[in-house]
């Protein structure tokens, strides 16, 4: 466990990464968004999804997790299965700080007013509709998605070479098409939106954190073959 805990440490050396950086591109996001809402010259309420921004952020942090950190790594000795378990921890952190950060974000947007201009940024009604439990657990997911999306990007590359990771982004981007096509002609579409609409954000995101867990396991399985 304290090779683990060494692992958290190493990826953390460089502050930048991990926090730094998605704190400047979030408070740029949330201050160009503000912006925004108060050159719109209407009462109601305001929703944008500036506050993505730092979310897609992490899928480059995953990345550099794995292409910038490993072969690191692998220099002081420690274990493909401590680096990997180690780095998972880590993002598993910062995507929880990530969440703690929404929520008070949220909090902040409703004590205000959206600001002042009636503008939000963090408090989209429909990811809130299950209370600030439900919506830390959906930022969460969404953070920690897309590093794992990264790092599992990064460890196939790593493991078998540029052609082998292009030909799965192809594969999955036929299947997704695929699966469009299918809706499309079997006039599914009225059908996957009472799906969605009936699981709701919270749902959402219980099946994302699935999908999260597969992919974690498949980039494991990858991780054994990488090159540093």
């Amino acid at each position: 466990m304290r090779r683990t805990v060494n692992v958290i440490r190493l990826q953390l050396i460089n502050k930048g990464t991990f926090v730094w950086y998605p704190l400047m591109i979030l408070g740029a996001a949330t201050v160009i968004s503000i912006l925004i809402y108060a050159m719109i010259p209407v009462d109601t309420p305001k929703y944008g999804g500036g506050g993505q921004a730092p979310l897609w952020y992490f899928f480059a942090i995953g990345l550099s997790a794995m292409t910038l950190t490993f072969p690191f790594s692998q220099a002081m000795s420690i274990t493909r299965r401590e680096f990997f378990f180690g780095t998972m921890l880590t993002a598993i952190i910062g995507s929880a700080l990530m969440g703690v950060l929404f929520l008070i974000g949220g909090g902040i947007e409703v004590a205000t007013n959206g600001y002042g201009v009636n503008g939000y940024v963090f408090y989209l009604p429909w990811l809130w509709d299950a209370g600030p439990l439900g919506a830390f657990v959906v930022y969460f997911t969404l953070a920690l998605f897309f590093f794992v999306i990264g790092f599992t990007g990064a460890t196939i590359y790593k493991s078998w070479g540029q052609l082998v990771l292009l030909i799965v982004g192809i594969g999955l981007t036929l299947l997704l098409v695929g699966l469009v096509f299918l809706a499309t002609r079997l006039e599914l579409w009225g059908n996957v939106g009472a799906a969605i609409n009936d699981l709701g954000a919270l749902g959402l995101a219980l099946w994302g954190l699935l999908i999260t867990a597969v992919l974690t396991g498949v980039s494991f399985l990858a991780f054994r073959r990488a090159i540093p």
